[in-house]
C-alpha cells in the first residue's frame, strides 16, 4: 500500500473537525424541534464542508499518489481513483 502524508492532511482534519462539530448542532437542532427549513440549510452547509474537504484530498491524491503511481507504472491506481471519484460523487 502506498501510504504518506498529504502536504494538507492538518487542514483536512481541521475542516473534518468543524464539520463534526456543526453536525453535532444540527443533531441538537433536530433534537430541540427547530424550524425544518434551517435544519435542512445548516444540513446543506455540514455537506459542503465535508465535499471541499474530499475536493481537497483528491487534489492532494492526484498530485502525489498518483503522480508517483504512473512514475512507478502502478496504472492499478489510475483505476482506484475512478472508482474512488464515482463514489466520492455519488
Amino acid at each position: 500500500m502506498h501510504e504518506h502524508q498529504h502536504p494538507n492532511a492538518k487542514a483536512v482534519s481541521n475542516r473534518l473537525a468543524k464539520a463534526i462539530g456543526h453536525l453535532e448542532k444540527v443533531k441538537r437542532m433536530v433534537d430541540n424541534g427547530e424550524d425544518c427549513s434551517q435544519v435542512l440549510i445548516q444540513l446543506a452547509a455540514v455537506k459542503s464542508a465535508i465535499n471541499n474537504a474530499g475536493k481537497v484530498i483528491l487534489v492532494d491524491h492526484i498530485n502525489h499518489c498518483i503522480v508517483d503511481a504512473v512514475q512507478e507504472n502502478d496504472f492499478n491506481k489510475i483505476d482506484e481513483l475512478s472508482e474512488a471519484i464515482r463514489q466520492f460523487v455519488k
